[in-house]
């Protein structure tokens, strides 16, 4: 569905956005848009782009490594509806002078939220006391059977420390929870909480019952909890991930959930999502989510407000709010 204006930058919005985003974008832009939410292949867009001058797109868009490259003269600027941008190479938009835009902060408070959630449920077994109610198997509560594991009065570990990992561990602390954390600097103290810093990430480990995952998809980042990571938390520790799945070596992460070495896990990411490796599947110590960290309707608004804010900008020769290229 196109919006006409003989003067409107023509944007391309590749997945459907909630009404009032919708309805800001058809009125700013000559847009086309997806009213029915179909989901487009990486060729059809490209085709599409041809008529475009700027796209509109998600991290569920399955765009692939060379998708840039093959982008039309037309298009001069991507907003990406996420905070994560790992879809996109920002060195070939660079070298094609085409600008990429993300949407930093607003969903801050609902993936941290989530993270609590993981951390909570993961810990005292909501996937397995669900599935225990669900499917009838009850059965008579002892003193020793079934139970899960603290989260009050823990050390808590997080690998990232920007807006969303500072929004875990403010809420971590109304657990009382001692809060460690590793990033490629230290962050300012009034943004800390007090937390510790470890400038390596091997030598914050032993000191993580709980591990969240909260730093950006980078080449220096991927696969950096893998086996070896793993090894250095204490028995019993607990993994969450609310970042993305490739940070995480499933095999290693499974490997040692089905070992006992670590207690659980709660993961709303996954490597190759939604084809998620099978084997979390049969493991009972997992609590798994389908990618909802930013899901609500407030913080879904949020995020598209935020793409047209730095389209506005964009085509009003302003730089955008939220550029990630250098432009």
């Amino acid at each position: 569905m196109a919006s006409a204006g003989p003067d409107k930058p023509r944007i391309l919005v590749t997945r459907k956005m909630m009404p009032d985003v919708e309805r800001r974008i058809a009125g700013a832009f000559a847009a086309t848009l997806n009213p029915d939410d179909r989901k487009m292949g990486r060729d059809e867009i490209l085709d599409k782009a041809r008529q475009h001058d700027g796209l509109l797109l998600t991290s569920f868009d399955k765009l692939g490594p060379d998708f840039i490259p093959a982008l039309p003269a037309s298009i001069r600027i991507i907003a990406t509806h996420s905070v994560g941008y790992d879809h996109l190479s920002i060195p070939q938009a660079e070298a094609k002078g085409i600008a990429v835009t993300n949407t930093p902060g607003v969903l801050t408070d609902a993936t941290a939220d989530v993270a609590l959630l993981l951390m909570l449920g993961a810990a005292r077994g909501a996937s397995w006391g669900d599935r225990m109610v669900r499917e009838n198997r009850w059965g008579e509560t002892t003193l020793i059977s079934p139970m899960g594991h603290d989260v009050s009065g823990q050390r808590l570990g997080i690998l990232g420390m920007g807006r969303i990992g500072q929004a875990v561990a403010r809420r971590a602390r109304g657990f009382g929870m001692a809060i460690h954390y590793h990033a490629r600097r230290p962050v300012p103290a009034e943004e800390a909480l007090g937390a510790t810093f470890h400038a390596r990430f091997a030598d914050m480990l032993p000191h993580c019952d709980v591990l969240s995952v909260n730093c950006a998809s980078t080449p220096e980042t991927r696969g950096m909890v893998n086996a070896a990571a793993l090894a250095l938390l204490p028995q019993g520790a607990i993994v969450v991930n609310t970042a993305r799945g490739d940070i995480v070596d499933d095999d290693a992460l499974i490997a040692a959930l089905s070992s006992g070495r670590l207690a659980a896990a709660g993961l709303d990411v996954f490597r190759g999502e939604p084809d998620i490796d099978p084997r979390y599947r049969g493991l009972d110590n997992v609590f798994l989510l389908p990618h909802i960290g930013s899901a609500t309707p407030r913080t879904r608004s949020a995020m598209g407000h935020k793409c047209i804010d730095n389209l506005n900008a964009f085509f009003a020769g302003d730089r955008p709010p939220d550029l990630l290229t250098r432009r």
